[in-house]
């Protein structure tokens, strides 16, 4: 038998179907692999739109989705898809639904940047109508983003702890539908996504770091005393003057160096004080550095006397070892 397809629902003409059938088919493959590639996770999103009508819509009486799924917009991507728009048109409709509050208004299901666009262009936006429910709106909106936004890991895992606070079940199929996750990198993602605000907001999308790493930093924050210096640390000026792209790797380095203990280096002393006990000197080396310290009577004239030697002094001490080598 045929896998019952997620976006059922959706397609379907008449009224919507139990939303069980989402979970039915999130739970026989969510967690193996729910779409067999991301060619056919767009190939689904693309036959949500296909045979419906097209509307022109006034951008300004549709709002965004219930349930966010980026962390921070693209300039670059956002620029681009601009003008392209601007030069040939919008070539795909975006899905919205009928407010589910507010009656006249719409609220996106998938398509946000094109509604940007739309808005910044000061151009109506095409787009197809659907009832649907909030649970098939995740799934789709999920789904869609999977098949074709650039989310980064920390991203996805914001967006399914968004689906899952909702408790659209007792599973997390609907979790595991919306971006094809199996159970073990869901339990992941929902471990990150409990970092404290300060630590999420303070990456931002943190592209290109993915889960392992993600993980390593959940870990490295687990005990207490390490987590409140991290949080003091990435609300720093100093942090928050690093490029986006470098916070992460500099906030992980902290940690860790702070973890480790300091090298301990023996400490070796000595005395020396002159014949008329008008100047005392103590001696101390770690192996590194040599701290000399005058005291008595003659101290301050004799160490000016010091310093102002220093460069006959070097000399002398270089001209002796070369002797003796």
């Amino acid at each position: 038998m045929a896998r019952k397809n997620p976006f059922e629902n959706v397609m379907s003409e008449g009224p919507a179907e139990n939303t069980r059938n989402v979970l039915d088919y999130a739970m026989r493959g969510a967690s193996k692999s729910i779409l067999s590639s991301i060619g056919e996770m767009a190939d689904r999103a693309d036959r949500l739109l296909e045979g419906e009508t097209v509307v022109d819509l006034d951008p300004d009486l549709i709002e965004v989705s219930f349930i966010r799924d980026r962390l921070e917009d693209d300039n670059a991507e956002f620029d681009e898809l601009l003008n392209a728009i601007r030069d040939r048109g919008q070539d795909s409709p975006i899905l919205v639904r009928p407010h589910p509050k507010t009656s006249g208004r719409y609220m996106v299901v998938f398509g946000h940047r094109r509604l940007r666009v739309a808005k910044a262009l000061g151009r109506k936006i095409r787009a197809v109508v659907k009832e649907v429910s909030d649970v098939d709106h995740v799934v789709a909106q999920g789904q869609e983003n999977s098949a074709r936004s650039n989310l980064s890991f920390l991203e996805k895992a914001m967006f399914a702890n968004e689906i899952a606070r909702r408790h659209f079940d007792n599973d997390y199929a609907v979790v595991m539908s919306a971006l094809s996750l199996d159970k073990a990198t869901l339990s992941k993602m929902l471990s990150v996504a409990s970092l404290p605000p300060a630590i999420v907001n303070a990456m931002g999308a943190a592209k290109g770091i993915g889960r392992d790493r993600w993980y390593e930093l959940k870990t490295l924050l687990e005990k207490p005393a390490k987590l409140d210096a991290a949080i003091e640390f990435v609300q720093s000026q100093a942090f928050l003057q690093l490029p986006a792209g470098e916070r992460f790797n500099v906030l992980v380095g902290n940690i860790k160096a702070a973890g480790r203990p300091e090298k301990q280096r023996s400490l070796h002393t000595s005395k020396w004080s002159s014949d008329d006990k008008q100047v005392v000197a103590d001696a101390k080396s770690d192996g590194r550095t040599f701290t000399l310290a005058l005291k008595a009577k003659d101290a301050i004239g004799f160490g000016e006397f010091l310093s102002e030697s220093l460069a006959d002094l070097y000399s002398a001490y270089r001209n002796r070892k070369v002797q003796g080598e």
